[in-house]
């Protein structure tokens, strides 16, 4: 894929807005009275005599109803969807959720019915699970909890910590880890509010 230098992209500005306009019918003196832009910095936008600046096109996208990206013809992002194949580990069916290595990960997890003794393990690192469907059972430190889905938890993993299916079904689950300690903020309002 080309990239356009900041020149290139500035240069293609003034034709495309003198399209969008003729598209539209509108002339140029009708697009300086719905912007407060006179005519002939309008005509010299157009022509290519006057360097677009976001001053001048947020009132011309405005006017028009297009997105600024429109006017200067930003490049198209990527597919944003992440696709991955599913890893099966330690009996659980992970689809990892982030491209790049490294920092901080993120799972969509599937942990089928059983019934297991939880193993405590400790390592570096912060975790945050959010139930999707099912209980998941979490043992950290002392606790031992079920969440249910809607139900999240956060905690350092250098705590003893085991989840893992409660054995009355299967659970599915989100998990964000940062193996250097990274945390996650969740903003969310208390229950009862």
């Amino acid at each position: 894929m080309d990239v356009m230098s900041t020149e290139e992209v500035l240069a293609d500005v003034g034709p495309r807005l003198r399209r969008i306009r003729k598209d539209r019918e509108v002339t140029l003196a009708a697009l300086s009275e719905a912007t407060g832009i006179s005519v002939s910095t309008l005509s010299r936008l157009e022509s290519g005599l006057r360097k677009p600046s976001l001053e001048l096109l947020l009132p011309i996208a405005q006017a028009h109803q297009v997105p600024l990206d429109e006017l200067v013809g930003a490049p198209p992002v990527g597919d944003p969807r992440v696709r991955s194949r599913p890893i099966v580990w330690g009996g659980r069916t992970h689809w990892p959720l982030t491209r790049q290595p490294g920092g901080l990960q993120a799972y969509k997890v599937l942990e089928p019915q059983r019934k297991q003794e939880p193993e405590p393990r400790t390592h570096e690192g912060y975790e945050w699970l959010y139930v999707l469907s099912g209980r998941l059972r979490l043992v950290l430190g002392e606790h031992d909890v079920v969440l249910t889905a809607g139900e999240a938890a956060e905690f350092d993993t250098r705590v003893p910590h085991w989840f893992g299916s409660t054995g009355e079904g299967p659970v599915e689950f989100l998990s964000l880890f940062g193996p250097q300690g990274e945390r996650m903020h969740v903003r969310a309002r208390p229950r009862g509010a």
